[in-house]
């Protein structure tokens, strides 16, 4: 027994690396819960505790590999070049207007992290308002628009230090430049609402321990005094959200438990009312908007696939049935809407791309908005009173635009495009629709190159979510197009737990029926082997946040179907992720292991208690770090552990772990540009990309 083995034996050493092969060997704990009485092993709980030294040693092991690993693929530099040259370019957000002003963010090919800008008109000059460079000396701290006062004066900002969650929030006065006393400082804040008179505003933060709470703050007093207005009775377990009325009569609340079912409340702040619920218990979702004093709400109640209702904010709780329906509900499931430039703006998705459309308050159809073609838009957004609407459009290989749509005029123009060194003319992108293992049709884009021979070897990524009626519709990824310049196929299913085709393909994913998406996961792999596309051993997996439990459940549970899988930020040990963070609120989309039926679906497929030793996996890499306040670190760190551990395990298992990344982003872009690229040197090197193949010609069949 080498001197490393003993000491692991003993408990004496947390983790060290052989001068041989780089091994890391982790301590063990003998560690078994009985749970509703089946025994559940824990061995590497004691990784649960970030700041323990011993983590803390182990993690700096874990990196040294890493890097080791992925620094000095030959790949690599190619890579990071081709990543230069597609991200070092402009970038900016939609604009918000107030009161004739135009507020939005903008990121030019030198900058770090976006700035924040503003205008006098859609076309005047642009002014600084906050530039977050000065504000960290390693570019970590990023800024973003909270909200803008209705007459454009005063600007709520968040200040983001790395990728956490947790912000502060400064106000600053527009004409002047300078910055009001009143700030908030670093918590959990999710929502931020001025008043009409902005001389106050509302904001909810999630309190450590006790959940959400919604409070009040008057310009000019100390903070620390705000009294909550709303939610001291939820736990952590229920989300809240709220926002003030264009016009700034009303207060409007949301109580979600989970994503299918919430409540909402109203309060007429000018007649200094009680809160009011406008519908309370109904298992379906609503999703308020105002037009004026008129309040318009998207639902699934009594339509899976969604309608718009309008009900009377002044009148008490109803049944939904007796609210005027606007828009009924249709063949394709409406994604969402707005009360924008005085007409009713409706998003839907046909064949998970998106259809804008537009009426007139009473229902009455004006005509459908005209997109570049297929691709995903974000719901037109602006002032109820304005004369503009905005929005953003993208497609797998068409670069971000924000399109402005003059609504008297019913003409649609490019506020900004993304200039960006491809020819999207060069990329084919398809939609197939393939069976899954109970014959459900679950579709599916594919992107490659124009020309490109399917010839059952082409190095494919499959990447997917399949939860919280998140909807994988088509986007823009510089990663996509530069995996698909070497003779690569891009694939992404809209799996279900998803909200591609309405609030039924959400529950058919969700809870007991989880599955399901490892299922839709697993027959989008196999789909693609059949037809020719790829092999397994040239098959790559990814996925973040749930879409790392996805590719963590099917490297467990179909590891023959994949030759390397990249797993962010994940979700991993489903017996105990509601114990950490942000997971009680998760409960009602997985469940939780205190409930003895929920328990029993959750270990059937938590990818940290199916390791199996007799089994060969693939590569594997982790990814994560210190600032993920959303998903514990701590399931990459002991799943890691876990198959460095399997006595057969012959490919590599690494863990990317940063102090300074977390779940919102946020990196500088040089960092973000360093991080990725090992992420990519890993894929490509496991599916055997020639790091100097790059073309972008027609290949003929």
């Amino acid at each position: 027994m080498t001197c490393m083995l003993w000491l692991a034996v003993l408990g004496l050493c947390v983790a060290c690396a052989c001068a041989a092969d780089d091994e890391i060997i982790t301590r063990r704990q003998n560690i078994i819960d009985t749970i509703h009485g089946v025994e559940v092993a824990d061995p590497y709980r004691w990784l649960e505790d970030q700041q323990a030294p011993e983590t803390r040693e182990w993690i700096e092991a874990q990196n040294k590999k890493t890097r080791a690993a992925l620094e000095g693929l030959p790949i690599r530099k190619a890579i990071l070049k081709r990543m230069e040259q597609l991200y070092r370019v402009e970038r900016c957000g939609i604009p918000i207007v107030r009161n004739g002003r135009c507020f939005f963010s903008r990121q030019r090919p030198e900058d770090e992290q976006a700035i924040l800008y503003w205008r006098r008109g859609l076309r005047g000059k642009d002014r600084v308002l906050v530039d977050p460079h000065p504000l960290s000396p390693d570019r970590t701290t990023s800024v973003s628009f909270m909200d803008i006062s209705r007459d454009g004066t005063l600007a709520a900002y968040a200040i983001r230090h790395g990728g956490e969650d947790e912000v502060e929030v400064r106000i600053i006065n527009v004409d002047t430049g300078k910055e009001l006393a009143d700030r908030i400082p670093r918590c959990h804040v999710e929502d931020f609402s001025f008043t009409g008179k902005a001389d106050a505003f509302y904001y909810t933060v999630l309190e450590p321990l006790k959940g959400r709470r919604v409070r009040y703050h008057r310009l000019g007093t100390p903070v620390a005094d705000d009294p909550v207005v709303f939610g001291a009775e939820y736990g952590p377990e229920t989300m809240l959200g709220q926002f003030v009325s264009e016009n700034g009569r009303w207060l409007v609340l949301s109580v979600y438990r989970g994503w299918s079912q919430n409540d909402i409340y109203v309060c007429d702040l000018e007649s200094g009312s009680p809160i009011k619920p406008i519908v309370r218990g109904v298992e379906a979702t609503f999703s308020p908007d105002f037009a004026g004093d008129r309040m318009l709400l998207l639902t699934d109640y009594r339509a899976p696939k969604r309608r718009i209702l309008e009900a009377d904010p002044q009148a008490p709780a109803t049944s939904p049935d007796t609210w005027r329906v606007v828009i009924p509900e249709g063949t394709a499931a409406i994604e969402g809407f707005s009360l924008t430039a005085g007409k009713l703006f409706v998003n839907r998705l046909e064949d998970v791309s998106t259809r804008i459309d537009c009426y007139e308050l009473d229902g009455k159809h004006d005509r459908q908005v005209a997109l570049p073609g297929i691709g995903s838009a974000s719901t037109p957004s602006g002032p109820w009173e304005g004369a503009d609407a905005f929005c953003l459009f993208e497609g797998h290989a068409t670069p971000i635009m924000i399109l402005r749509l003059d609504v008297k005029a019913k003409k649609t123009t490019t506020w900004f495009r993304t200039r960006m060194p491809i020819r999207p003319s060069d990329y084919v992108v398809r939609q197939v629709w393939y069976p899954s293992k109970d014959g459900t049709h679950v579709p599916m884009f594919l992107v490659h190159r124009k020309g490109l021979k399917m010839d059952g070897s082409r190095p494919t990524h499959l990447t997917g979510y399949g939860g919280f009626s998140s909807s994988m519709t088509p986007y823009f990824s510089p990663e996509t197009i530069m995996w698909a310049e070497r003779g690569g196929v891009i694939a992404i299913p809209a799996l279900r737990g998803g909200g591609e085709l309405g609030e039924e393909w959400h529950r058919a994913g969700m809870l007991e029926r989880k599955q399901n998406v490892f299922d839709d996961f697993h027959a989008a792999a196999e789909w693609l082997i059949a037809n020719h596309y790829t092999r397994p051993e040239r098959l790559v997996i990814s996925g973040g946040s749930n879409g790392g439990l996805l590719v963590g459940a099917a490297l467990t549970q179909r590891p023959d179907l994949f030759g390397a899988v990249v797993c962010e930020v994940p979700l991993l040990d489903m017996v105990r992720y509601h114990l950490f963070l942000q997971g009680p609120q998760w409960v009602p989309e997985y469940g939780s292991a205190e409930d003895p039926v929920q328990f029993k679906y959750l270990y059937a497929y938590s990818p940290y208690h199916h390791a199996d030793p007799s089994k060969q996996y693939p590569a594997v890499l982790f990814t994560t770090g210190d600032a993920d306040t959303r998903v514990a670190p701590l399931h990459a760190r002991k799943m890691t552990a876990l198959l460095q551990s399997l006595p057969g395990q012959r490919k590599p298992v690494l863990l990317l772990y940063e102090t300074t990344v977390g779940h919102s982003g946020g990196e500088p872009l040089t960092q973000y540009l360093a991080r990725r690229s090992l992420v990519l040197a890993f894929m490509y090197h496991q599916v055997g990309i020639d790091p100097e193949t790059r073309q972008t010609r027609k290949e003929t069949p």
